[in-house]
């Protein structure tokens, strides 16, 4: 069983199509499906159905699946390990982080780890913190700069880095707009816009809410903070934004209540070899967590 057979069937299963999985691997689609059943000879298995248009894993398919990705993740870190015996700084370094992280807190550190570290090919990827949290748990991630959860995974190691302000905010012409004093209850009132249901950042404010027996009126939803910032501004409902986006487009409501803060930081898996290119990341990280 070699890893590239394994590759191509995480790819078909995650994708749900050959050719979508054969473009993510940048090979021909009759490559991929060699490789699939290359696999299911040595296993001596169907690991796919494939009826009319749609491909879905059998129950052999979805028993290995989870092996699959070990598999890939300890051949990975063996690789980062011998690699780190040498001590270079090189290679590739797969990091994701949120839109609003990635445009307001990294671009200096990232500045300042690309003049260091020239050789490392970065692998940005921008997802929802969410995501960002399931790809290093999946080991699809060396590492991940997001908000950090509640109740963070005890897989992971868990480094807050920086403290976000939430203000509530709301347009300028909204009917909460010049108040010298407002309550949290005073906002269940109106319609609220806020990130999606299942955000971290979601949960901060409707739990703020909860523990003053108050319910949250969400009549839109957005994950990007840029977008929510918009609506607001358009006066579609009330919300929260960090620092960092306010400005003269929206009003900052003087809510008696301390302000909503969310932790932003570094996450990374406990049982993965990160390579030297990650660990100087992190360095850079630590260091900015400290001033």
């Amino acid at each position: 069983m070699d890893t590239q057979s394994l590759q191509a069937f995480v790819a078909v299963a995650d994708h749900g199509s050959f050719s979508l999985a054969a473009e993510t691997l940048y090979l021909t689609q009759p490559a991929v499906s060699k490789r699939i059943a290359t696999l299911e000879d040595q296993l001596g298995v169907r690991l796919f159905d494939r009826i009319a248009r749609r491909v879905s894993l059998t129950e052999a398919g979805r028993l290995l699946l989870p092996r699959a990705r070990e598999i890939l993740v300890m051949v990975d870190d063996s690789r980062r390990a011998l690699a780190n015996l040498a001590g270079d700084v090189g290679g590739s370094l797969t990091m994701a982080t949120s839109h609003h992280i990635g445009l307001h807190r990294l671009p200096p550190l990232l500045k300042a780890y690309t003049q260091a570290h020239p050789d490392v090919r970065m692998d940005m990827r921008f997802l929802d913190s969410e995501q960002a949290y399931q790809g290093v748990l999946d080991g699809e991630l060396e590492i991940a700069v997001v908000t950090l959860a509640p109740s963070p995974d005890p897989q992971l190691t868990v480094v807050p880095v920086w403290v976000d302000q939430l203000r509530f905010v709301c347009g300028n012409d909204h009917p909460l707009a010049g108040q010298r004093t407002l309550s949290l209850a005073a906002l269940t009132g109106f319609d609220a816009v806020l990130p999606g249901h299942l955000t971290f950042t979601r949960g901060i404010v409707v739990e703020t809410f909860a523990r003053e027996g108050l319910k949250v009126d969400v009549a839109l939803s957005t994950n990007y903070l840029e977008t929510l910032k918009m609506m607001v501004a358009i006066g579609l409902g009330w919300s929260v934004l960090p620092e960092s986006l306010i400005d003269d487009e929206v009003t900052v409501l003087p809510i008696a209540h301390r302000p909503i803060e969310r932790p932003l930081g570094y996450i990374a898996h406990k049982s993965r070899t990160l390579s030297n290119a990650a660990r100087s990341m992190l360095a850079l990280l630590d260091e900015a967590a400290g001033s």
